[in-house]
């Protein structure tokens, strides 16, 4: 038996198995009607969740306060409090996502490739949802309805497991996402969010190959390899991201200064914040400078090679394990390298393939970066801080996969379905 945390005042003992195995059932059976849903179906249901949202506004404040209350009485620390604060224009910000993605493009359906074989039969694919998707976050409360906007307008249904410091917000966003289904006529299992915060549901949830299709955990490194571990099912995930800017040998001055001032320091607790600076020698004894105590004047620690910290006041030695380091923190590891090939085999050995750019004028030098670095987002004189769904035009997204296979990067609506062989025949049979 496991025990539940208190949702409005009342514990419920439940058998965690069997609670996870009916929702794994009812979510299986939604899954069905959500495939075949229309687009207007699920376009309405987005369009009534975010009316019920705005509707029941102080409702969301309450719950939220109450959580807040919670976590600060257990000591939750100040960066997660932050983001588990809900806010009378967070929750204006909800509305408008589920607004935004009823306008996206309906995936489901499309059909590409469609060729005429010697045969005369037609072959191509047709892309279709992936089916049940378990998602697993943190503090956030905003990820409720981000995720079942996501997977809703990609046809799948959704279970959803928050963390225990926004159960009571969580739960009030989940009666206006399910508000939404009824009124559009869809089932209201198709979103589920998980009512108990004990971690043997998640286990569970991670071990259940016949109920659900697909995990996408989103939280910080622990949960992240825990589930990975675990699982069953396949994880679409990114444990760190350990990203990489690279001033080359013919770098725009204005720009490696605009570019790395912006992957760094815009925000600093993002998975596509810059962790790792690289300066090409020809160019170290001039640039490295200026971009070091520009970084500096922003409180930014510079850990360096032997290099750095002769070019670089008050530049503290980088050890080995820095260089794999995401700092999530005013903290960025530096080191000079001979050049384009230098910089690449150490994005390589050191990234954790999330997003990596570099600064440079030189096309050939721009193209093998492309090419060559082993990364699930490359860019060319662009700030690290693009490698975001919204800023790639997928309107939305519900993570971002550093994984080779299905989704790589942001995954959006697209990265949320798969695709079928489709053939269209005409009375043709194989001689």
């Amino acid at each position: 038996m496991g025990r539940s945390a208190a949702i409005d005042g009342i514990e419920r003992v439940m058998d965690i198995k069997t609670y996870m195995e009916g929702v794994g059932i009812a979510a299986r059976e939604a899954s069905r009607a959500t495939a075949r849903a229309s687009t207007k179906a699920k376009n309405d249901a987005l369009l009534a969740m975010a009316r019920t949202i705005r509707e029941r506004r102080d409702e969301l404040l309450a719950a939220n306060a109450a959580d807040l209350e919670q976590a600060r009485a257990d000591g939750l620390e100040p960066a997660m409090l932050d983001r588990l604060t809900l806010t009378a224009k967070g929750v204006e910000s909800m509305a408008l996502g589920l607004e935004q993605v009823a306008q996206l493009a309906d995936p489901v359906g499309e059909i590409t490739g469609l060729k005429r074989r010697p045969t005369g039969i037609q072959v191509g694919k047709r892309r279709v949802p992936i089916g049940v998707v378990g998602i697993i976050y943190e503090a956030r409360p905003n990820v409720t309805a981000d995720a079942a906007a996501l997977c809703l307008k990609s046809g799948n249904a959704a279970i959803l497991r928050g963390g225990k410091e926004a159960l009571r917000c969580n739960q009030a966003i989940a009666a206006c996402v399910r508000e939404g289904l009824r009124a559009a006529g869809l089932p209201e299992s198709a979103v589920q969010v998980i009512e108990t915060t004990d971690r043997a549901a998640v286990g569970h949830l991670v071990a259940m190959p016949e109920y659900v299709d697909v995990i996408v955990p989103r939280g910080g490194k622990g949960l992240i390899e825990r589930i990975s571990k675990e699982a069953r099912v396949p994880v679409i995930k990114h444990l760190d991201g350990n990203c990489h800017v690279y001033v080359d040998d013919d770098a725009d001055r204005a720009k490696a200064l605009r570019i790395v001032e912006n992957a760094k320091t815009q925000r600093l607790g993002t998975c596509n914040t810059a962790e790792s600076l690289l300066v090409a020698r020809a160019v170290s004894k001039t640039l490295l400078p200026e971009i070091a105590a520009m970084l500096q004047a922003k409180g930014v620690e510079i850990r360096g090679c032997d290099e750095t910290l002769k070019l670089v006041p008050n530049a503290k030695p980088a050890t080995e394990e820095d260089y794999y380091t995401e700092y999530l923190a005013a903290i960025i590891s530096v080191k000079v390298v001979d050049g384009v090939d230098a910089a690449i085999a150490h994005i390589n050995k050191y990234s954790s393939q999330h997003t990596d750019a570099i600064v440079t004028e030189n096309y050939t030098n721009a193209m093998r970066f492309l090419r060559e670095v082993d990364s699930s987002s490359v860019m060319v004189n662009a700030s690290t801080r693009f490698a975001d769904g919204f800023e790639y035009g997928l309107g939305a997204e519900i993570g971002i996969s550093t994984d080779k296979f299905h989704a790589r990067g942001p995954v959006g609506l697209e990265g949320l379905t798969s695709q079928k062989w489709i053939v269209l025949g005409d009375g043709q049979v194989r001689q």
